[in-house]
C-alpha cells in the first residue's frame, strides 16, 4: 500500500462520509478523518461503499461488520444470516486483533487532501 493517493479536498469528504483512494477507504468520522484498507476482513467487499455509524465505526457495505477506524479492529462481526453462525463474529474480531485492517495518514496539502 505505499504512494500517495489523492483523496480530493476537505469539501469532497464531509462529516460521515467514506470514498476510496487506491487501496484505502477515506472517510470523515465526525471531523476525524481516516484511512483504512479497503477490503472487508469477512468477505472482501469494498469498504469504500461503506456508511459511519453513530459510533464513528465504519461499517462493510455487505454483511454490515463494523471496525475501530483507530485500530483497524473489527468491533463488531458480520450480521444478517451470518450473525447466527455460531462463533463466526468472534472469529472474525479475533482475526482482526492480529491482522486488523491497515491504517494511512490523511493529511492536507493545498487544500487538498492525500493519504499515505
Amino acid at each position: 500500500m505505499s504512494g500517495t493517493h489523492e483523496v480530493g479536498t476537505p469539501a469532497d469528504l464531509p462529516p460521515g462520509t467514506v470514498t476510496g483512494a487506491g487501496p484505502y477507504a477515506v472517510g470523515n468520522a465526525g471531523g476525524d478523518l481516516f484511512a483504512v484498507s479497503r477490503r472487508c476482513r469477512h468477505l472482501g467487499a469494498d469498504l469504500a461503499n461503506g456508511t459511519i455509524d453513530e459510533q464513528g465505526h465504519l461499517v462493510c457495505p455487505w454483511h454490515r461488520a463494523a471496525y475501530d477506524v483507530h485500530s483497524g479492529q473489527m468491533v463488531r462481526g458480520p450480521q444478517g444470516f451470518f450473525a447466527k453462525v455460531p462463533g463466526l463474529g468472534t472469529a472474525y474480531r479475533a482475526l482482526t486483533r492480529v491482522l486488523p485492517l491497515r491504517r494511512g495518514k490523511v493529511t492536507e496539502r493545498d487544500g487538498r487532501l492525500f493519504v499515505d
